[in-house]
């Protein structure tokens, strides 16, 4: 079968130049002869023209119904089974777990408030040296020592909720927290606070989260990088000078920094994966539908998904099943399979598993990216999972779909700010925002009709398959440049790069995760992505753990202990 996906191909514009080429698609005329050009480039017109006779689905299709009520019970909080006395860790310089944290506490060696007083100073180092990580939007110092001192008085009295309880988690600012603006990464959003927690970062205050703050992000997360004119550049802590990938930037930067072990984000081409990928740390996309998206920014409604971020695959798997689960507020939630977490102790067998690899695909990716992905595969072989060669059509055709999809949901999504307002966003997601406003309705139509029969397809390569394996993204961070500091820029084929694996997942729904596979010649973090089946993210679980053991980690160039 033939391989499609042909490199994106753009002029590369930013500062003075990419505001001169938003003025343009954003004029009458020229606008609309530009716009046409830039959307062939990006495959939109291909997808005009091919044919289907597949109906119209309005959510990822093939995500098999389950009978409301066939669930079975979801308790909401960490399984019994997480509450793991001893850190299954990374090897080499394994970065803070959980666990650590709670056993830091329970020998009163110290306190949920002194990890919030450390977390408190290191954010304000962070963002006065030279290259500032600009992790968070917005931190409360009170609140954070309000929670923390709560926590401190739980395990004082005996009464310590469990795993999470006094442990910091950082949330993206994509995501309500009672108290706090949303502001989406914009300059002129979240002018007020919101009245009450997001459910998953509810269900993680109630387990004794201390929400250490808002973090920053790719603006309305149309971006890749994390460069944000508004709120600084999100810097990756393995070297500042380049970005994070977005648009979760600041939640895998606060992991991969030692703000927190668990972080919230949000990903709708994935913006967990991409930066956990790019900053060395561990991040899944549930299923559509495994977790709720009540009280998340309506952004991208048929591709979204929020999921945890995380130091380890562990801390992931804990950060999974507190928030995973049935939501009356979220319609999507209910009627879903449980998601059995189960514990992840000791050396996991892969004995039976068939892991999927479409060769040309896989290797569509930097040098040293293959290099180190090639070396997982072998771990996941070595503990017994088996190769099966596979191929993947009209991946082209896919991306475009995936194009057309979210941002004619986002320029929906923010319809209501078009016009003036329009002007106080960063000058590449004003670009971006122009170009969708020029797509017809049809185009939308057409991509929903597209994305059924890929799932058709995907379902029938699935009965091969247990998971899909490629590299999370095809290079590794690039550097930040200076003149897109101000304006953001328009690179599409760097965006084409970092993308490349991602889009399959949120385009079907299917639940992926990656885990850090080793370092490129610079040392910059490469990611492995395993796309699984659908409602069985928890089986991603056990080959990431065999990834993570045969990746030797480093700590990143910028990082702080919270507990040394």
């Amino acid at each position: 079968m033939t391989y499609d996906l042909t490199p994106m191909k753009a002029p590369r514009t930013a500062g003075t130049s990419l505001k001169f080429i938003t003025a343009l698609v954003e004029s009458a005329f020229p606008g609309a002869l530009l716009t046409k050009k830039l959307l062939r480039d990006a495959g939109v017109l291909a997808l005009r023209d091919a044919r289907t006779d597949d109906a119209l689905s309005v959510a990822p299709p093939g995500l098999h119904a389950v009978t409301p009520g066939s669930e079975g019970p979801e308790p909401v909080g960490v399984s019994p089974a997480l509450h793991l006395n001893v850190a299954i860790r990374p090897t080499g310089d394994a970065p803070e777990q959980l666990v650590d944290f709670q056993e830091a506490f329970r020998s009163g060696r110290l306190t949920p408030s002194d990890v919030a007083e450390r977390v408190i100073a290191w954010a304000r180092e962070s963002d006065t040296s030279p290259l500032p990580l600009r992790v968070f939007i917005a931190q409360n110092e009170a609140d954070v020592r309000r929670q923390a001192a709560d926590a401190t008085e739980r395990h004082r009295s005996g009464r310590a909720l469990g795993l999470f309880d006094g442990v910091p988690v950082a949330v993206k600012d994509e995501l309500d927290q009672q108290g706090y603006p949303t502001t989406v990464g914009t300059a002129f959003l979240g002018k007020g606070t919101a009245p009450e927690d997001a459910s998953v970062v509810a269900r993680l205050r109630a387990a004794g989260a201390v929400l250490i703050g808002k973090t920053n992000m790719h603006e309305i997360g149309l971006g890749v990088t994390g460069v944000n004119p508004h709120h600084g550049a999100c810097r990756n802590p393995h070297d500042p000078t380049r970005v994070t990938g977005g648009s979760s930037s600041g939640p895998a930067a606060a992991v991969a920094a030692g703000f927190c072990p668990v972080a919230v984000g949000a990903d709708g081409g994935g913006s967990i994966r991409i930066p956990a990928a790019l900053c060395g740390v561990v991040g899944i996309k549930p299923t559509f539908g495994r977790v709720s998206e009540h009280g998340a920014a309506p952004l991208c409604w048929s591709v979204a998904h929020v999921g945890p971020i995380a130091a380890s695959v562990q801390d992931l798997a804990a950060g999974f099943a507190v928030m995973a689960g049935p939501d009356s507020r979220d319609p999507n939630t209910l009627g879903r399979p449980p998601s059995n977490v189960a514990a992840l102790a000791g050396a996991p067998s892969l004995a039976g598993l068939r892991v999927g690899v479409f060769r040309p695909y896989f290797d569509d990716a930097e040098p040293d990216v293959v290099r180190v992905c090639r070396a997982a595969l072998d771990a996941l072989v070595a503990a017994g999972a088996t190769l099966v060669e596979v191929s993947i059509a009209q991946l082209g055709l896919l991306r475009a779909a995936h194009l057309v999809t979210i941002i004619s949901e986002m320029a929906a999504s923010h319809s209501r700010y078009i016009g003036e307002p329009t002007t106080r966003y960063g000058y590449d997601v004003r670009l971006n925002l122009a170009l969708a406003r020029r797509l017809a309705a049809t185009d939308y139509v057409q991509a929903q009709r597209l994305r059924v029969g890929f799932a058709r397809e995907f379902e029938a390569l699935y009965r091969r398959i247990d998971v899909l394996a490629t590299p999370s993204t095809g290079r590794t961070a690039p550097v930040i440049p200076a003149d897109a500091l101000a304006t953001g820029e328009s690179n599409l084929a760097v965006t084409d790069e970092i993308l490349r694996f991602a889009l399959p997942a949120n385009v079907l729904g299917y639940p992926a995760i990656s885990v850090p596979a080793g370092y490129d010649g610079q040392g910059l973090p490469v990611g492995l992505q395993l796309m699984g089946r659908p409602w069985e993210d928890a089986a991603l679980f056990a080959p990431a753990r065999v990834v993570e053991a045969a990746s030797p980690r480093k700590l990143p160039q910028v990082h702080r202990s919270l507990l040394k």
